[in-house]
């Protein structure tokens, strides 16, 4: 019999794969944090968004240099935050005069429409 000590055993080198990081240890898992789901604008659709939009602001009594401003506002906060924000943003406009209830309501059914949960 050979001479073998005890606990030294030689093992056979682990198979690794493509990809393995030396050492043969796995990366741990991040665990997922998620935000909740909010409804934004659809940045596939902001041409025909931008349109209607300019309809209603066009037809409204606001400077125009002011409603394309406003405008730009809406869309940032729509596509980047959240509606809830960019209709937040619009009843600020409605409480200083700028817009009418019945203009309001439009936009906040136009940013509806053109939206979708990210």
């Amino acid at each position: 019999m050979p001479d073998a000590k005890e606990g030294t055993a030689k093992r056979a080198p682990a198979q690794s794969k493509p990809g393995d990081k030396p050492g043969g240890r796995k990366p741990k898992p991040k665990p997922k944090t998620g935000s909740k789901r909010q409804s934004m604008l659809n940045t596939q659709k902001l041409a025909p968004f931008k349109y209607d939009m300019n309809e209603v602001l066009s037809a409204s009594a606001m400077d125009p240099a002011k409603a394309s401003s406003f405008l730009a506002t809406i869309i940032a906060k729509g596509s980047r935050t959240s509606t809830r924000e960019a209709k937040e943003f619009a009843k600020t406009f409605l409480e200083s005069g700028d817009l009418t209830k019945e203009e309001f309501d439009r936009i906040g059914r136009l940013m509806d429409k053109y939206s979708k949960y990210r």
